[in-house]
């Protein structure tokens, strides 16, 4: 079986390949557990550390057909469409996000359709493709109304997915992710960068500026968490989804004082007092039109699984990232 990741140099196309090096197989439709042969990593730039034949690297734009012929082919049975420009890039550079987010995710599902083999295709998207009015728990049914640029992408991304898979080109899962927390690394341009930044930063010893208040209500789900939730959106079985390819994914509803509070309980008041307040109207704009909670009946029904709460997803940055920040 051949895999195919794109965004795969990123922290989460990273994570998501060794953890299916580690255990070497996936199931095929008919359930049928196949040994992983090869995964093709798909991004702008190569990804590092990675010492092992199966892996294969492709750099350059995903919005380049050309290079979406040399990443998919007919032996390209699970597809992880991880690949986006993250939300506030997405905001402030729009042509760039409609062609990484938009029209690359188009060009790979058309790469799907005529290579004629219905691929399972596993696409991220996000809590961003709601906003407005909503209710104090966002259900299935909820509209999608964002109220964003980037949120707009996913949206319009998730529903091309839903017709190819109704069309048979082929068989598509949407995973809407929570905001992930807590994200290794240095910050980004993602509007939600700072729900990491308010614990990693600290817990290396920087101090660090939360830009919206402590009565901002988050969904949040770890690193950890994301990738068991990948993994399990693609051993589900065509028949289990029926119709209805998208998943709210589960996750933990904190605010932002409550986040920080997590912090200071498992790692001291001395870290959690390197957190500094000073509002950014443009990020609580775009992070307040966002659910802090949604119903995740049908994707705990499904199998789906979250953190037990945000102590666990800090203490869970701590065993397995804090020393790599």
């Amino acid at each position: 079986m051949q895999v195919v990741i794109t965004g795969g140099a990123g922290f989460l196309g990273q994570r998501l390949a060794r953890q299916l090096l580690a255990q070497g197989s996936l199931p095929d439709s008919t359930g049928q557990l196949q040994t992983i042969s090869k995964i093709v990593l798909v991004d702008i730039v190569a990804a590092t550390g990675f010492d092992d034949a199966r892996i294969e690297q492709i750099t350059g734009d995903i919005a380049d057909s050309a290079l979406l012929e040399r990443a998919i082919t007919t032996e390209s049975s699970a597809i992880f469409h991880l690949a986006a420009i993250v939300s506030g890039q997405a905001e402030s550079d729009f042509e760039l996000g409609m062609r990484i987010n938009l029209e690359a995710s188009r060009l790979l599902l058309e790469r799907c359709r005529i290579c004629g083999h219905q691929p399972r295709v596993i696409f991220t998207s996000s809590v961003a493709v709601f906003g407005g009015e909503l209710p104090a728990v966002v259900q299935d049914n909820t509209a999608l109304n964002p109220q964003s640029s980037y949120g707009a992408q996913k949206a319009i991304a998730e529903l091309l997915l839903n017709d190819y898979s109704r069309k048979g080109f082929v068989d598509g899962r949407v995973l809407r992710l929570p905001t992930i927390s807590v994200r290794p690394g240095k910050p980004n341009k993602a509007a939600s960068s700072f729900a990491s930044g308010i614990i990693r930063e600290p817990l290396n010893g920087e101090s660090t500026v939360c830009p919206v208040g402590p009565e901002v209500r988050l969904w949040l789900l770890s690193p950890r968490k994301v990738i068991a939730c990948l993994i399990h959106g693609y051993t589900l079985s065509t028949e289990a989804l029926g119709a209805r390819r998208t998943v709210n994914l589960p996750g933990v509803s904190v605010t932002v004082g409550e986040m920080v509070a997590a912090l200071e309980r498992v790692a001291g008041a001395d870290v959690a007092g390197r957190v500094e307040w000073k509002h950014d109207p443009a990020i609580d704009r775009i992070i307040s039109s966002w659910p802090g909670a949604w119903d995740a009946t049908r994707a705990t029904s499904l199998g789906f699984t979250c953190d037990a709460s945000f102590d666990d997803i800090v203490r869970a940055y701590i065993a397995d990232d804090l020393s790599v920040a």
